[in-house]
């Protein structure tokens, strides 16, 4: 038997326009995301999709995002689950900042180890081998158990708790996930067995803009 799950990432934020360090900070999301959000729910009632439930962080752009794609697909009845488990990665004293301005006060190289490395944190914040160690745990105990008793799943969620959920289900190294990019209210499709392994995998639209 084949179990649904499909990943979301939020639509643009107001600070991903901005090009600042977002992570824990909660912010709305730019008239272009919430775009992206409902063109989300269409791509997936085209499809084919529809779900049982669905999972969202804590941070109001997963939210609406969630929101959104929902009632442009139609289900916005269904049990909505809200953990910050699921949030950004943190990026402590980076966020609020400029990217460009980080990269001036810290240098290039800095940065990039900061934003693509595994398991080397910004000050103050989280590298992406301690979100997934969050992410995860939760995954397995809350989510993955309703995918494989039959219940169909959507995550919507940030780009760096995602990337934890596809590293674990597209079973990818450190040195791999860090060059995994997820775009913007791209929705990405899942099939998995019924020991969770992927049977197929289906990214709805190319698209980034991230």
């Amino acid at each position: 038997m084949a179990h649904t799950l499909v990943l979301v990432r939020h639509g643009q934020s107001e600070w991903n326009k901005k090009n600042l360090f977002t992570g824990w900070r909660d912010v709305e999301l730019t008239e272009q995301g919430r775009t992206e959000a409902r063109e989300a729910g269409e791509l997936m009632k085209a499809a084919g999709l529809d779900f049982d439930m669905a999972f969202t962080s804590a941070l109001k752009r997963a939210q609406e995002t969630n929101r959104l794609a929902l009632d442009a697909l139609g289900q916005s009845g269904i049990p909505v689950i809200e953990n910050e488990a699921l949030n950004e990665r943190d990026y402590g004293d980076l966020a609020g900042l400029n990217k460009d301005d980080a990269r001036e006060k810290w240098g290039e190289e800095q940065v990039h180890i900061w934003r693509r490395s595994f398991d080397v944190p910004p000050p103050g914040g989280e590298s992406l081998k301690m979100t997934a160690e969050r992410v995860l745990p939760y995954f397995e105990a809350e989510i993955l158990p309703k995918v494989l008793a039959g219940k169909r799943v959507l995550v919507a969620a940030h780009g760096n708790s995602l990337r934890a959920l596809v590293m674990q289900l597209d079973k990818l190294g450190p040195d791999e996930i860090v060059e995994v990019n997820i775009a913007t209210g791209v929705p990405i499709a899942y099939e998995l067995d019924d020991n969770g392994n992927v049977i197929s995998k289906k990214v709805l639209v190319e698209r980034d803009y991230s």
